[in-house]
């Protein structure tokens, strides 16, 4: 049989842990407002980007860069930056190596590979769109 001083400590303690736990998590990341996205682009002809190039492309919230690994593979990602998206100046843009991305504001970096922060104050992947490739049309899509 328990005591009953045991089952007021256990009480206690998994209460301290239910309280604790939340802390724990990284604060929610900052929203990027949401706008239609529906973009055909044509990245072998008329909207040409080589594999291991980009593209900036109108649409989104502060724009879209397209970034082309694969003849078939693409990162599509919002250059609003995902630290502080209330920042009006706030837009990222491919560096000169070609594969990182800078925020114009907060100076955080980004690797185009998979839209991770490397360096800076943001904690957060940039925002990816979805997309489809037909080996013709590129669409991006949320």
């Amino acid at each position: 049989m328990l005591r009953p001083g045991f089952l007021i400590q256990l009480l206690f303690i998994s209460f301290l842990v239910l309280l604790a736990a939340p802390g724990c998590n990284k604060e929610k990341q900052p929203l990027i407002p949401y706008v239609y996205v529906n973009i055909p682009l044509y990245p072998n002809s008329l909207d040409f980007i080589p594999i291991g190039g980009y593209k900036y492309v109108n649409g989104g919230y502060r724009g879209i860069v397209v970034y082309r690994f694969l003849e078939d593979q693409f990162g599509v990602y919002e250059r609003c930056c995902p630290f502080d998206p209330e920042k009006p100046n706030s837009r990222i843009s491919v560096d000169a190596s070609g594969t990182t991305c800078v925020d114009s504001v907060c100076m955080s970096k980004f690797i185009l590979y998979d839209g991770s922060p490397y360096s800076g104050p943001s904690p957060y992947l940039l925002m990816k769109y979805r997309y489809t490739f037909d080996g013709d049309v590129l669409l991006i899509f949320n």
